[in-house]
């Protein structure tokens, strides 16, 4: 299926406001737009419209780039900017500790419409599977804070949410095997 050209100005306007910042994923120095794609293809596998698939694109620029959500919203419409808007982080390092500003993104998301906690399950998905194939450490600190999250996440698509909750279940179970040994 050819993607809807918003869905195409999202992609390309992502890889642009990423590829600015030099931003490179973490663990594999991969242009970061890989990340995006697979949220793209995650959100793209369930129910979704091409506002949500253009958000996927978009989930990341707010907090990782120069672009700030006004220009979401010229460039793509309110729809597209509410989606990316509820799914971007809004804590400040001034707010406190990172478990204090967790809670503060976690109570944001909570009120988000159910296409943006997809793309937030989505999201989870993505990062869970390069965080626990790479950075065990950092992986059990992670996987706790997804945990908590998964509860405002239950509005979003129940497929992604099972898949979500199981790799949740799942790293839990081994960081708490390792944990006896």
């Amino acid at each position: 299926m050819t993607p809807t050209y918003v869905v195409e100005r999202a992609r390309l306007f992502a890889s642009a406001a990423h590829a600015a910042v030099g931003q490179r994923r973490k663990y594999t120095l991969e242009s970061y737009i890989v990340h995006p794609a697979e949220v793209v293809g995650l959100v793209r596998s369930v129910q979704h419209t091409d506002e949500m698939l253009a958000a996927a694109w978009l989930h990341d620029v707010v907090e990782d780039t120069k672009v700030e959500i006004a220009q979401i919203r010229a460039e793509f419409g309110e729809t597209v900017a509410r989606l990316v808007s509820a799914v971007t982080d809004i804590s400040l390092p001034e707010d406190g500790n990172r478990a204090v500003r967790k809670t503060i993104d976690r109570d944001h998301l909570a009120c988000a419409p159910a296409q943006a906690k997809t793309i937030k399950l989505a999201d989870l998905i993505s990062n869970s599977r390069s965080i626990l194939a790479r950075d065990r450490a950092f992986a059990m600190v992670y996987i706790q804070e997804k945990a908590a999250l998964l509860d405002v996440l239950r509005d979003g698509n129940p497929s992604l949410h099972a898949v979500a909750a199981r790799i949740v279940a799942d790293a839990l179970e081994r960081f708490g095997e390792a944990e006896q040994a």
